[in-house]
């Protein structure tokens, strides 16, 4: 199979591919990058009746007033993101 990118595009895989790490070569950049957007995907069709739910609560929230503050919203992320790395 041949794929054309955009210059932009290559550039791009060129550069993180020169940076050393993760990637070895383009190609595997390219796998790795197809293995993650087919594990998003997988994981929004998965649980797309639950973010339907939490949109439509926070609508009604938003609707009713019944919002949070900055400060409220950076704890809840905060809460979250410290328990998504403790799993």
């Amino acid at each position: 199979m041949v794929i054309h990118l955009k210059p932009e595009t290559e550039a791009m895989i060129e550069q993180r591919v020169h940076q050393g790490g993760a990637y070895q070569s383009a190609e595997d950049f390219v796998e790795q990058a197809v293995a993650l957007l087919h594990e998003q995907e997988s994981w929004l069709a998965e649980n797309r009746a639950q973010i339907a739910d939490q949109i439509a609560e926070g609508y009604g929230a938003a609707q009713r007033g019944d919002l949070l503050d900055e400060d409220a919203v950076r704890s809840l992320v905060a809460s979250k993101k410290n328990s998504l790395r403790n799993e």
